[in-house]
């Protein structure tokens, strides 16, 4: 595993239960319930790099879906053990997903591209356009603006990377992507930008 990814691992493996009890502060029920409105009855939806499986994986199975739960933290995925004991939990990188194209029929991902660097976001979008089935709905959030870089996060060191918006939009809609909404959205005294899109298979 690269410098980059083992920073991150490390720091999510170190900061796990702190970070999981400020996770309520990040409210995006709103954009969660356009998401599942959008998706089929009994959908399999991707939580990818789940952290502790709240709120989005939790959500998407009270909502009655089936959820597989990705994260490469093994401290992230003993929490959501707990939380989402009805979620097929997977450890294993975001950037390596191992899945057969059309497997999902919706796929998440919240605060947690921030953290790949930038230079793979467009093969991760192709890789989530190829594990979606035709017409599959995917949300995702990513940084504000273009930066990367490290700084202290909960009493660890933590890197983040990402595009300018428009540089995100449009390699979103290059891999093959139709979007429903794109906006800035501030929450926990942070802001994000959010991607809903519809696969263009």
């Amino acid at each position: 595993m690269t410098g980059k990814k083992e920073v991150v691992r490390k720091g999510y493996d170190k900061i796990a239960k702190d970070y999981q009890a400020d996770r309520h502060i990040f409210d995006n029920k709103k954009e969660m319930e356009e998401f599942v409105n959008l998706l089929p009855k009994n959908a399999r939806i991707s939580d990818v790099r789940c952290g502790a499986g709240f709120p989005f994986a939790k959500s998407l199975i009270k909502s009655g879906f089936a959820v597989v739960a990705v994260d490469f933290s093994g401290s992230m995925l003993k929490l959501a053990k707990n939380n989402v004991a009805e979620a097929n939990l997977i450890k294993e990188d975001m950037t390596m997903l191992g899945f057969r194209d059309n497997s999902f029929d919706g796929l998440t991902a919240s605060y947690s591209i921030i953290h790949v660097p930038r230079e793979k976001h467009y093969s991760l979008f192709k890789s989530f356009h190829e594990i979606l089935k035709p017409k599959g709905m995917m949300l995702i959030s990513l940084g504000p603006d273009k930066w990367e870089g490290t700084d202290n996060y909960y009493g660890v060191e933590m890197f983040w990377s990402h595009y300018d918006p428009d540089t995100s939009l449009k390699m979103v809609n290059n891999s093959g992507f139709q979007t429903i909404f794109d906006k800035y959205i501030e929450s926990g005294g942070e802001k994000h930008y959010w991607i809903l899109a519809r696969n263009e298979k």
